[in-house]
């Protein structure tokens, strides 16, 4: 009917049919890397990226446009190394349109004590915006 569809996604899931039989109907997929360093990724939320990077992989391969978002977070994905490597991920994929990098917030962590879960990244501190925003440079996603 013409309606565009969307999926906001880490993509941490296994890619089953019924998954490939949403993503054909999907004109987009926002894609959000945890960490692009697998050993890191299971530090920083508990859990291998190894799915999220083959779920980017599949949608290169499928011909399904994304955008990759990326949470800076301080002291975890900010630094110029970290954004260089990442950069280099993207630069494997087809149909990447856009690449956001995101300054980590604390907005989700009341979320977190009314759920009674234990918050991860207890104690960090915002991403700075204006810092976030330098890194982009670092992608080297220009040619």
């Amino acid at each position: 009917e013409g309606i565009h569809t969307c999926i906001d996604t880490s993509g941490m899931v296994s890619i089953t049919d019924d998954i490939k039989t949403l993503l054909s109907l999907t004109d987009l997929v926002l894609l959000d890397i945890k960490h692009i360093d697998d050993e890191k990724c299971k530090n920083l939320v508990g859990r291998s990226n190894k799915r999220e990077l083959e779920f980017a992989k599949f949608l290169s391969d499928n011909n399904i446009k994304m955008w990759i978002r990326q949470v800076v977070v301080p002291g975890k994905t900010d630094s110029e190394e970290y954004i260089r490597e990442l950069g280099k991920f993207i630069k494997t994929l087809d149909n990447v349109e856009k690449v956001e990098l995101l300054p980590y917030h604390l907005l989700g962590v009341n979320k977190y004590e009314t759920l009674g879960i234990k918050y991860r990244l207890e104690g960090l501190e915002a991403m700075d915006k204006e810092a976030c925003k330098g890194l982009y440079k670092f992608l080297e996603l220009e040619e």
